[in-house]
């Protein structure tokens, strides 16, 4: 490339030239927003506009949530400003995808299934049920070819989705009742998003899928009967073992409960490479952090809810849990049946799961069973 700059020109406006060029090329290149790249490239703070589904100080999610801006605006000396809106301050907790594909807003922080709506193939990138594990899960979207899937779906949202770490195997639930029959689940109102809800919904419930700031009050005002979240860290907070005591393991519905940042796609386009590559070392170490964060702080709280709270776990009985698995994989199989996106996402993630499926849970639950772990449900 030949400088336009004047022999006079300093050699630093002579690299300013030069980048403001090449920056000018990939933007008309990528058609991104013509105002971002040139501000970041100047190093004019960008403000980005994260929304969040969580409602604020909410232990684990609204924390990762905290992380990842932080790390964003840090890592790059506040030139890309996370600015964060948590549930419903900016878009409806569960309006941040589609606010993010039309540039409303930069950026999110959520959960895949929250948009089944758009396409059912977008559970598979936070959780089905009887699926992946947490760790299984990002070993698909990282060497399975989850990732490449997940970007091909959403490239027709206008967004570009991450993974920021998973939430471990869910427990089944705080219930109105115990469920000693598949016939129990007729006529019960639950909150349950995702492929779940589909299948409780075939056994005659009723599924309602709630943003977390909403389930206390409507358990309060009796519009739902039942309500699954995360599992003993965030169901501690939320106070549900004073609100309903009969509480359900092992839960079908969510073995890996992903969540992701997505970002509007021009936007992401728009980035130089560099700061892409900052954001996504952002996002691989909140994967660790908010992974440990779960697998801990789950174990804690739920020595504190059987010590403290009074709470009795209650094992789903064999029958029902196998009729909820045999529908589990009626559910989940049918989403190849709705287009060719759906059904290559479906080969792709069952191919996977064949393959970890066996070795890997055989050796984990061998292991633990020998290094002494015991059934603390037993004892209460």
């Amino acid at each position: 490339m030949t400088s336009t700059t004047s022999p006079n020109s300093s050699i630093k406006s002579q690299n300013l030239s030069r980048r403001k060029a090449l920056i000018g090329l990939g933007t008309a290149l990528t058609g991104a927003a013509a105002i971002a790249t040139p501000a970041i490239s100047q190093g004019i703070p960008q403000t980005i506009r994260m929304a969040t589904s969580w409602p604020p100080n909410l232990g684990g999610l609204a924390d990762s949530a905290a992380r990842v801006a932080k790390g964003i605006s840090q890592g790059s000396d506040g030139r890309l400003n996370v600015e964060i809106h948590t549930a419903g301050k900016l878009v409806p907790p569960l309006g941040v995808h589609d606010a993010a594909g039309s540039g409303e807003i930069e950026m999110y922080h959520s959960a895949e299934y929250y948009f089944q709506g758009k396409h059912r193939g977008l559970n598979f990138f936070s959780t089905v049920p009887l699926g992946l594990t947490s760790v299984e899960q990002i070993a698909w979207l990282r060497y399975g070819g989850g990732q490449e899937l997940w970007d091909e779906l959403n490239a027709g949202f206008g967004v570009k989705a991450m993974a920021t770490g998973g939430t471990g195997v869910q427990m089944g639930g705080w219930f109105n009742k115990e469920i000693t029959s598949i016939d129990d689940f007729k006529g019960l109102t639950m909150r349950m998003p995702g492929l779940g809800a589909q299948v409780i919904e075939r056994l005659g419930a009723n599924a309602v899928s709630l943003p977390g700031g909403g389930i206390v009050d409507a358990l309060f005002d009796g519009s739902i009967d039942a309500t699954e979240w995360v599992g003993p860290y965030n169901d501690l907070q939320f106070g549900f073992q004073k609100l309903l005591k009969t509480y359900i393991y092992p839960g079908f519905h969510e073995p890996a409960t992903t969540a992701s940042v997505g970002f509007n796609l021009d936007f992401w386009n728009s980035l130089t490479e560099s700061d892409q590559l900052l954001i996504s070392g952002v996002v691989d170490a909140e994967l660790t952090y908010h992974t440990a964060d779960y697998y801990g702080n789950n174990g804690l709280a739920l020595v504190q809810l059987l010590a403290e709270s009074g709470t009795k776990p209650t094992k789903l009985p064999d029958e029902v849990w196998n009729e909820l698995a045999r529908v589990s994989f009626e559910v989940t199989a049918s989403v190849a049946e709705d287009d060719d996106m759906g059904r290559r996402i479906v080969e792709s993630y069952d191919a996977y799961r064949a393959l970890v499926g066996n070795a890997g849970p055989m050796s984990q639950a061998e292991y633990l069973a020998k290094r002494g772990a015991k059934d603390l449900f037993s004892e209460v």
